[in-house]
C-alpha cells in the first residue's frame, strides 16, 4: 500500500509496546505481516520509518512524535517481547541457560549466535516477528480509534524494505546520512557486528529508490525536524 515515490527535494516518542505473546499472532506471517484482506488505506496516516545504522532514525521517530504523530519501534518491541515467558523459554530450549543467565535474556548472546548464521537467525525472525506484526498492528488499531487522531501512526522497522514490510504502511520514509556520519553515529554507539548487520540492509540509495519520501540527516536535530514537519503535512495532504 506504499505510494509512488515523492523524493523530498530537501534536506530531504515513541509508544512503548504492550503484551508480549499474543494469541492472534498467528495470523501474521514470518514477515510480521497480517492477512492481504486487513490491510486498508487509514483514517491515520500509517507510515513506515527505516534508515541504515547510524542514519538518524531513532532520533527521526523522536522528533515525529514531538510533532505530533503516535509512534513505535519494532526493536522496543523486540526488547519487550525477550523479557515474556514465551520468548524466552524459546530460546534457552534452541540455545541453552547461556543466552538467558538468571532467566534474563542476553541480547549479546543472542546476537552471538544469529549472526554469520542464517539459519539460525531464520528461526529466530520466525518466532519474533509474527508476534511483533501483532503488537505493531495493534498499535495501529488504537491510533486509529484516538480522539484527538495523531497526525500519523509511525513505525520504526530498521529492515523495513528488506522484510517486505512496505506494502502494509500508507506511506515509507527512509532516513539517509553521509556514510562517514553513519559509521562514526554506529561505532559511538558500540553496535555490535557493525559490518555484518550492515551488509543485511540495502544500501542507502536502494532504501531511498523505495521510500515514498526520504529524509537527510547530516545537519541539526532543528533541520531534522523542519523536513519532518514538512513530510507530515504532505501526508496529511494525501489523505
Amino acid at each position: 500500500m506504499a505510494a509512488s515515490p515523492e523524493q523530498d527535494a530537501s534536506p530531504s516518542g515513541r509508544t512503548d509496546s504492550g503484551a508480549a505473546a499474543g494469541r492472534d499472532s498467528d495470523r501474521f506471517d514470518v514477515a510480521g505481516r497480517p492477512p492481504e484482506g486487513e490491510i486498508r488505506r487509514s483514517r491515520v496516516p500509517f507510515v513506515g520509518l527505516t534508515g541504515g545504522m547510524g542514519s538518524g532514525k531513532s532520533t527521526a521517530c523522536a522528533a515525529l512524535e514531538r510533532l505530533g504523530a503516535a509512534t513505535i519501534s519494532t526493536d522496543a518491541v523486540v526488547h519487550e517481547l525477550y523479557g515474556s515467558a514465551t520468548v524466552r523459554d524459546a530460546v534457552v530450549a534452541r540455545w541453552g541457560e547461556e543466552v538467558a543467565p538468571g532467566g534474563t535474556v542476553d541480547r549479546g548472546a543472542i546476537a552471538r549466535h544469529v549472526f554469520g548464521a542464517p539459519a539460525e537467525r531464520e528461526w529466530l525472525e520466525g518466532l519474533l516477528w509474527p508476534l511483533v506484526g501483532e503488537r505493531v498492528w495493534a498499535f495501529k488499531v488504537q491510533q486509529e480509534q484516538a480522539d484527538p487522531a495523531p497526525k500519523a501512526a509511525v513505525v520504526e522497522t530498521p529492515l523495513l524494505f528488506e522484510a517486505g514490510m512496505d506494502g502494509i504502511y500508507d506511506a515509507t520514509i527512509a532516513v539517509i546520512a553521509d556514510e562517514d556520519v553513519r559509521r562514526g553515529r554506529a561505532a559511538a554507539r558500540g553496535h555490535e557486528a557493525v559490518d555484518e548487520r550492515a551488509a543485511r540492509q540495502l544500501s542507502q540509495d536502494e532504501k531511498a529508490q523505495r521510500a515514498t519520501f526520504v529524509v537527510r540527516n547530516d545537519g541539526t536535530e532543528a533541520d531534522l525536524e523542519a523536513t519532518l514537519s514538512s513530510v507530515l503535512a504532505k501526508l496529511s495532504d494525501r489523505q
